[in-house]
């Protein structure tokens, strides 16, 4: 996906979170987004599932809701984003930062949080 595509899907997005008679729910389903500058983007509910997200910055980001299931969040900055409710079962949040992270309901069954940065000085060590 390239970045006007992925423009095209945020704003449809936006659209749709502000009245769901217009835009669209973002599909993301399987996109490649790794290295991609995401900082502050509103993506609640949004279906990431099965997504590369490897090295994105989505620090600050709004991703209450979203399918996540599977997604690879290896070494993503998601620093004070908003991960509640957000399905992140079989994903890999391997060397991610955490810090100040709303986990609030998130599913996490069975995801891969070795090397996390979860606060200053606190890294998990185990999945």
């Amino acid at each position: 996906m390239n970045i006007t595509e992925l423009k095209q899907v945020l704003d449809q997005h936006t659209a749709w979170l502000k009245d769901n008679t217009t835009g669209a729910r973002a599909n993301l389903r399987g996109a490649d987004l790794s290295n991609i500058n995401l900082y502050g983007a509103n993506l609640s509910n949004a279906d990431l599932c099965g997504n590369n997200l490897s090295n994105a910055n989505l620090s600050n980001a709004n991703l209450c809701g979203a399918n996540l299931y599977g997604a690879n969040l290896n070494s993503v900055n998601l620093s004070n984003a908003n991960l509640s409710n957000a399905n992140l079962c079989y994903s890999n949040l391997r060397n991610t930062n955490l810090r100040g992270v709303n986990l609030y309901g998130a599913d996490l069954r069975d995801t891969d949080l070795r090397g996390a940065v979860i606060a200053n000085g606190w890294i998990l060590d185990k999945a």
